[in-house]
């Protein structure tokens, strides 16, 4: 009986123990509030038609159902896209660009990860620049 007992209280620590993660695991954050967190500390500049080629490793990064998002360091471009809910980090985006720059009206596929199949198609539309910026500078233009 006292084995039992034993083995059955095992039984109930494993269950609890396989069920905890799913009880403290956080909500994810919708696409708005994951760019409202990349953005912070940042202004916006003037939207441009297009962007340098940041070369293979330009750091595109996608955030679901909200915008594209180019770059890394002081300044990043957001491509909020005519059709910003079809925006998946589950696809692959192909882009066909016309020349050295990345442009609004570059063609820009999707492809299905899982499947390699044609996905639809993402239209860019103007680049907005954020760049990051420091509270003595901030200070010194208000100022």
């Amino acid at each position: 009986m006292k084995h039992r007992l034993h083995w059955t209280a095992a039984a109930i620590a494993a269950c609890a123990a396989l069920s905890a993660p799913a009880a403290i695991a956080k909500e994810k954050k919708s696409g708005e509030e994951e760019l409202a967190e990349l953005l912070e500390g940042r202004e916006a500049g003037e939207p441009t038609s297009c962007i340098s080629d940041f070369g293979p490793g330009r750091n595109l990064r996608i955030i679901d159902g909200t915008a594209l998002v180019y770059g890394r360091g002081k300044t990043i471009y957001v491509n909020v896209t005519r059709n910003p809910d079809d925006i998946d980090d589950d696809d692959v985006l192909v882009t066909r660009r016309y020349g050295s720059q990345l442009c609004r009206l570059d063609i820009v596929t999707k492809v299905d990860r899982s499947s390699g199949f044609y996905a639809g198609n993402v239209f860019l539309t103007d680049f907005v620049p954020y760049t990051r910026v420091d509270e003595e500078e901030k200070e010194a233009a208000e100022g």
